[in-house]
C-alpha cells in the first residue's frame, strides 16, 4: 500500500510540473518590443515610416511643381499683355521719337522674361 501511495503521489506530482512547465515556460520569455510609435499615439512598423515621409515628400513636390506651373502661366499671361501694349505704343510713336513709356515696357517685359525662365528651370 504504501508504493502504491508514493506511485501515485509520483504521478501527481510529475503531472503537476507537466502541466505547470507550459506555465513558467510562457512566463519565462520576454515579451516582444513595441513598434515605434508616432506623434498621433499609434504604433508604425519602420517600413511604414519610411514609405509615409517619402509619400509626403513626393505630395509637396508635386504641390510646389503645380505652383511653379501656375506662376509661369500667370507670367507668361502678363508678357502677352505687355507685348501687346509695346506693339501699340510702338505703332503710334514715329521712328524719331520712342516714349519713356515704351522704354520702361520693354524693361519691365525684359525682368519678366527672365523670371519666367528662371521659373522653367525648377528649383536648382
Amino acid at each position: 500500500m504504501f508504493t502504491h501511495f508514493v506511485r501515485r503521489f509520483f504521478l501527481v506530482a510529475v503531472l503537476t510540473v507537466a502541466m505547470a512547465f507550459p506555465v513558467w515556460a510562457q512566463r519565462q520569455t520576454t515579451p516582444p518590443p513595441a513598434p515605434p510609435v508616432d506623434r498621433n499615439g499609434l504604433g508604425t512598423a519602420p517600413g511604414d515610416e519610411d514609405e509615409a515621409s517619402a509619400r509626403l515628400a513626393h505630395d509637396m513636390a508635386k504641390k510646389a511643381n503645380l505652383e511653379r506651373h501656375a506662376a509661369i502661366k500667370s507670367d507668361a499671361e502678363k508678357l502677352l499683355k505687355l507685348a501687346v501694349e509695346l506693339k501699340a505704343s510702338v505703332d503710334k510713336s514715329n521712328e524719331n521719337l520712342l516714349s519713356m513709356d515704351v522704354v520702361k515696357k520693354a524693361e519691365e517685359i525684359e525682368k519678366l522674361a527672365h523670371s519666367v525662365r528662371d521659373k522653367m528651370k525648377g528649383p536648382n
